[in-house]
């Protein structure tokens, strides 16, 4: 059986490959160090330290990131809600299961195109 934590990886890494479906390197900013171990060994991910150079921020626990020209990635319900304007999806365990949302606006106003198998967890309003 499957760790959480692969998972979790097996979800970002099917998740920023739909993102960003043709970029060699996808450069991932992180707010929460500990987090790294989930990206580390993900193809095409490489960590940056600064918001500025990376293509995506994964935001677990700031509530405070001016996040508007940038893709972010919500980890977390509360995140989720917090960021909903913004993000292009949420991912979090409920009830010890895996919750992947898409938000259909954003995700359009990305200019982002989901491939068939995540077309199911884009939702319309959240």
């Amino acid at each position: 059986m499957a760790s959480a934590l692969q998972t979790e990886r097996e979800i970002y890494k099917t998740i920023l490959s739909a993102i960003f479906p043709s970029k060699p390197i996808i450069h991932v900013w992180l707010d929460d160090p500990k987090k790294q171990e989930i990206f580390a060994n993900i193809d095409k991910v490489q960590i940056v330290k600064k918001r500025d150079k990376a293509d995506i921020l994964i935001i677990y626990k700031t509530y405070d990131i001016d996040a508007k020209d940038k893709k972010v990635f919500a980890d977390g319900y509360l995140i989720f809600k917090h960021y909903k304007d913004n993000i292009v999806g949420g991912f979090y365990w409920q009830k010890g299961r895996p919750n992947l949302v898409f938000i259909k606006k954003n995700l359009q106003d990305y200019g982002i195109s989901l491939p068939d198998d995540l077309q199911e967890y884009i939702e319309e309003d959240f």
